[in-house]
């Protein structure tokens, strides 16, 4: 009896399992960039019309398992979500290694690849292209800032622990409500920077909310930074991602 009951209960969850895996369908997409082709990991809606859609963008580690996961779980919240592979390929887990491959990215050419990936979508008959986000992390957040600033039609931006701008020309031409999620002990990305950018936004009346979390340094969001992850923080992130996501796209 207990052995039929354990089977039953499996049975139940395989399929709740199933039901949840249907409502996303997962695909490697190619869409032009100027004279080049790109790829991306694209996360569709099993439901007809027009959904928002939101643009991942991976940190300098290339667009791996962990990329596409959040991109999975933006789909899963009724997103059409595209990670670009900005390295044409390439991915790593060591360290020399991304820092060499972020430095050999043109930043000309990394935008141009993301205003690209916000025509191929704007473009798509599942999409509506006044709902598209943008999202990144490390040096994915930067570029989800500097596409905001290149790109007047992104509706809404994150930045996790990415650059950030302070110049007001730069400033002065993003259009989309910023939401960002930093750590106090971030030597890269510190304190004074996100306040810096927060008082240039307001300062132009942009629409910006930073968050700085306590005892938290860079890349807390990633379980995979094995000594940095903080799973309060993370949760707390994603949580104010999903709201301010949910508030300016759906």
């Amino acid at each position: 009896m207990k052995k039929i009951l354990w089977l039953l209960a499996f049975g139940i969850l395989a399929a709740g399992s199933v039901a949840s895996a249907q409502k996303t369908k997962t695909q490697t997409v190619q869409y032009p960039s100027g004279n080049e082709t790109v790829s991306g990991y694209l996360v569709t809606q099993t439901t007809s019309g027009k959904h928002p859609a939101i643009i991942v963008i991976h940190e300098w580690w290339g667009l791996n398992d962990w990329i596409r996961e959040q991109a999975r779980k933006f789909g899963e919240l009724g997103y059409v979500t595209l990670a670009v592979d900005l390295y044409r390929g390439k991915n790593t887990s060591d360290p020399a290694e991304a820092h060499e491959l972020s430095r050999g990215l043109p930043q000309d050419r990394g935008v141009a690849d993301l205003k690209a990936a916000f025509s191929y979508l704007a473009s798509r008959a599942d999409v509506e292209p006044g709902k598209i986000g943008v999202v990144g992390w490390c040096m994915g957040g930067g570029y989800s800032i500097l596409l905001a600033q290149n790109e007047p039609k992104i509706a809404a931006c994150v930045v996790n622990y990415g650059a950030l701008p302070t110049d007001p020309e730069n400033i002065a031409k993003i259009q989309a409500p910023v939401l960002g999620n930093f750590g106090a002990d971030d030597r890269g990305i510190p304190p004074q920077a996100v306040n810096a950018f927060v008082a240039a936004m307001k300062g132009d009346g942009k629409t910006v909310d930073a968050k700085i979390y306590d005892r938290a340094g860079h890349a807390f969001e990633n379980p995979n930074n094995k000594t940095g992850y903080r799973p309060e923080a993370a949760k707390d992130a994603w949580s104010r991602m999903v709201a301010f996501f949910k508030a300016n796209l759906q």
